[in-house]
């Protein structure tokens, strides 16, 4: 017999929002509301007016809602004893929401919890730029009011994550000892079968299959946007989207009449995290916290790879599936995804997880089996996992914690200090090259290593051409390689030996 208060998610709804004219699109908490409404339908069951728990995304496009619980619960007619939004935008927000949710549900401290969130950068970017002077659209990622936008690593073009994440992809393939064309190849390898999945989901927002090749290589249409991240390898903000989706206990489903059939039972979570900060790393090729996340995960629920039927490995930059994918040894030719990744399923800031969530859900009820959802949030910061099922999971439990913090904190290593005003000879630890949209070299960036072991940044001016095209040949890897910080203004400069 079940226990009652089993947590199951018992209905799922996604919406994607393209009117002709991107001005008349929905606010995001319009486009939850419309996701709850769909989930509420999927269930087959009144359930949204009685909800006890709301838990929300919190949300970049538009600033002036700044938390979405009270104008959602209000448009939906409920009023949950607790309301929750997310501390951040962050990729993880949708699992620990879920995470939340289930534990919630198992201690007998809420009996339907609704989650949602969404995004409509596509509308709110058309908004700004029809009300701009110059009619120019602004870079919402780089101008987000959560976003760090001066500082040290700020001040030498370090501001989003796409300047960020290719640090980790030129770190890694380093590390694995891989060609540039073999690390791009297993890019494009992993992208492509994204795009598939994409194109056979009713939900995403580019159903269009592209080849590896296609993903990798620059074009007009696919422009490089920071080494070695051509479009294609990059989220999709753009995009007006809404995810939502209802946990109940398997008391409460029965309760309400909603057949066994559409019930998908939540293991245990796992969380852990990086320093805020990616300066305060331990290395560019390795997540401590992600591996303490997955691996839990697994753990909590007496599961080992072989059990997983299919995952979604969070999927906003190349670097962070195959990190993740070799910490489960899923195969190269097997999708990493059942939503379509944050390039051609859609990549809705901090709500990407709620698709794959509604995502899995459904792949789970037509296929049977067990997933594992991992998500990543900030700058390779945030990590959190869990595992979900088509049968009940006879090892997970509820209330059970999801803080493996101090796990993560054992398998790190020591955290270089950092030099700021150092000058003199340095070793090359990992870097990017950043390009203008005329798909040219606008100018590099090198994280480095001081004789003592110390970290520092190097800028490479443009008109360095020499620089730059070696840190972009693809014959050698110039990681390791020696060079030199001299002082600049204002900012350091590399050179190599």
């Amino acid at each position: 017999m079940l226990d009652e208060r089993l947590p199951v998610i018992v209905g799922v709804g996604q919406i994607n929002d393209r009117p002709a004219n991107p001005l008349d699109g929905m606010d995001p908490v319009e486009l939850m509301a419309a996701a709850l409404d769909k989930a509420q339908a999927d269930a087959g069951a009144a359930l949204l007016a009685d909800a006890d728990y709301l838990g929300v995304v919190q949300q970049i496009a538009f600033p002036a809602i700044a938390n979405a619980c009270e104008p959602l619960a209000a448009r939906i007619g409920a009023s949950p004893a607790v309301m929750f939004q997310s501390h951040g935008p962050n990729g993880d927000s949708p699992v620990m929401l879920l995470n939340e949710a289930a534990n919630r549900i198992g201690a007998g401290e809420a009996t339907i919890a609704i989650i949602a969130g969404a995004e409509a950068l596509r509308t709110a970017g058309a908004r700004a730029a029809a009300a701009a002077a110059d009619g120019q659209k602004p870079d919402a990622l780089r101008q987000a009011a959560h976003r760090k936008k001066v500082g040290y690593a700020q001040s030498y073009g370090l501001v989003a994550p796409v300047d960020v994440y290719p640090l980790y992809e030129n770190a890694l393939r380093h590390s694995l000892g891989q060609t540039l064309a073999e690390a791009q190849a297993e890019s494009g390898a992993i992208w492509s079968k994204f795009s598939e999945v994409a194109a056979a989901n009713e939900n995403a927002w580019i159903r269009k299959p592209v080849s590896p090749a296609e993903v990798i290589t620059p074009s007009d249409s696919n422009r490089p946007i920071a080494f070695p991240y051509t479009k294609l390898q990059v989220a999709n903000a753009a995009v007006n989207q809404g995810a939502a989706f209802i946990v109940t206990s398997v008391g409460e489903a029965r309760r309400r009449g909603i057949p066994e059939a559409k019930w998908i039972y939540v293991g245990n979570g796992a969380a852990a995290h990086e320093h805020d900060s990616w300066l305060e790393r331990d290395t560019y090729d390795h997540s401590a916290s992600m591996e303490a996340s997955i691996r839990r995960t697994l753990d909590l629920n007496a599961l080992t790879p072989a059990d997983l039927d299919t995952v979604e490995l969070y999927s906003c930059f190349p670097c962070i599936p195959k990190l993740a994918r070799r910490i489960i040894d899923w195969p190269l030719d097997k999708p990493a995804t059942v939503f379509g990744g944050l390039t051609f399923g859609g990549g809705p800031i901090g709500n990407y997880m709620s698709h794959a969530i509604a995502s899995m859900v459904d792949q789970l009820r037509a296929q049977g089996g067990t997933g594992l959802l991992f998500a990543n949030g900030g700058f390779a910061t945030h990590n959190h996992t869990i595992a979900v099922s088509s049968q009940p999971i006879a090892a997970a439990s509820f209330p059970r914690s999801y803080d493996f913090q101090a796990e993560a904190d054992a398998l790190r290593g020591a955290i270089p200090a950092q030099d700021r005003d150092y000058a003199g000879p340095a070793t090359l630890e990992t870097y990017t090259v950043f390009y203008g949209r005329d798909g040219q070299p606008r100018s590099g960036v090198v994280v480095a290593r001081t004789p003592d072991g110390k970290r520092t940044l190097g800028h490479v001016p443009g008109d360095d051409s020499a620089t730059l095209a070696r840190l972009t040949a693809d014959d050698r890897n110039p990681i390791g390689a020696a060079g030199s910080i001299s002082a600049g203004d204002p900012l350091h400069l590399w050179t190599f030996a």
